[in-house]
């Protein structure tokens, strides 16, 4: 049995749901002849391992009461008695620390797999120090993709080892073909994609000729938006994912030069209104605006989408108005999609689309990149 030791760093929503994944997959891996050791499970604040991390490993019991802890909005260290079951738990001072230790302890004997499921710049330091150890690194946190073009390159040095497909469309496999697009040769001279399921359902309900404002309300009702909603609506993740697209096709490019349009004005903002009346009081005001952009295009048999434009050195993040019939046009709901144009697929894309958000499918994505790496373990 080929056994990959796994590390995770964050454990909120798309963490939770792998660990769950891990569990559930048992008899599927053992099938494939895999086994996914994971011997430590971090949050912002601990670390939970087993006291031996190069023979034991957190059994499917303990990340089962993981998984119910976090679910719950509690912090690791709420898990009970450890010590009488074999496993120890790392507070805030011993965190980067011990994790560093078991990177160096694993890294140049039976390898692993550095996971990071969070949403923080924290985990960057760990991850440099990772892949200098010899570690694998899954990514599904954007923010490592998108620093600074140093923390991107030593990345990069390694593409065999690092692995990073739910960074773009979830579970959708945009970083794969892309990947074997550009090992093939063919020069890819054009990307355009909706690559946020909160903005790609705003866009489609707008059709209808419903305001903006009660959009954005629905959306935020079915748990589409983060809680603040200008979190979507600011553009911002799109212009990560797109940086990270960019990047891969060679573009020496940082965040200050992406266009992002965003669609609320910087009056609106989270530092000069509060969410509350930011929804009640302040989107309403956008109202007319959209409405009009909405008819504009309409008379033209185009709709809205919001979409991020990959071009020669430029990447551009905003609303478009696209063409009815298009991929684009046609898309509806909260289903990310991705068009290619290169030199193969010139007149007619290629075209990846499907769920592009939601914490199961990331999760399930980033499993499959951790399987992926399974030729690298002993």
């Amino acid at each position: 049995m080929k056994k990959i030791p796994v590390l995770l760093m964050g454990c909120g929503g798309v963490g939770r749901h792998l660990l769950q994944h891990i569990v559930s997959c048992r008899s599927l891996h053992a099938k494939m002849g895999v086994h996914i050791r994971v011997i430590g499970v971090c949050d912002s604040k601990s670390l939970v391992a087993p006291m031996d991390v190069l023979k034991e490993e957190l059994n499917d019991e303990l990340l089962s009461e993981v998984c119910l802890i976090k679910s719950t909005g509690s912090a690791l260290s709420k898990l009970g008695a450890l010590e009488k079951v074999g496993y120890q738990l790392f507070n805030d001072s011993e965190l980067s620390k011990k994790t560093e230790e078991i990177a160096k302890l694993l890294g140049k004997s039976t390898g692993l797999a550095v996971v990071d499921c969070s949403a923080s710049m924290e985990t960057i330091e760990i991850l440099m120090k990772a892949v200098d150890l010899g570690c694998c690194v899954v990514l599904a946190n954007k923010k490592p993709l998108t620093s600074t073009l140093e923390h991107y390159d030593k990345l990069a040095l390694h593409p065999r080892s690092i692995r990073h497909e739910s960074t773009v469309g979830a579970g959708l496999p945009v970083i794969a073909s892309l990947n074997r697009i550009i090992s093939s040769g063919d020069p890819v001279h054009r990307i355009v994609g909706s690559l946020s399921g909160t903005l790609g359902y705003v866009m489609s309900e707008l059709e209808d000729g419903k305001p903006l404002s009660q959009v954005v309300q629905a959306a935020k009702t079915l748990g589409y938006t983060e809680p603040d909603p200008r979190d979507d609506l600011g553009g911002m993740d799109v212009a990560r994912k797109g940086l990270i697209l960019a990047r891969l096709l060679g573009k020496r490019i940082i965040m200050d030069s992406i266009k992002i349009e965003s669609l609320y004005p910087e009056e609106m903002g989270p530092g000069l209104m509060s969410v509350d009346d930011f929804l009640h009081n302040g989107i309403v005001k956008l109202d007319q605006n959209i409405e009009e952009r909405v008819k504009k295009a309409s008379s033209k048999g185009c709709v809205l989408r919001y979409v991020c434009v990959i071009e020669g050195s430029s990447v551009q993040v905003g609303i478009r108005e696209v063409s009815k019939d298009s991929p684009l046009g046609r898309l509806r709901g909260s289903d990310n999609i991705v068009e290619i144009y290169s030199r193969c697929y010139k007149e007619q894309p290629l075209v990846i689309q499907g769920a592009g958000a939601g914490n199961d499918t990331t999760a399930a994505g980033v499993l499959a990149d951790i399987i992926d790496l399974q030729d690298l373990f002993h």
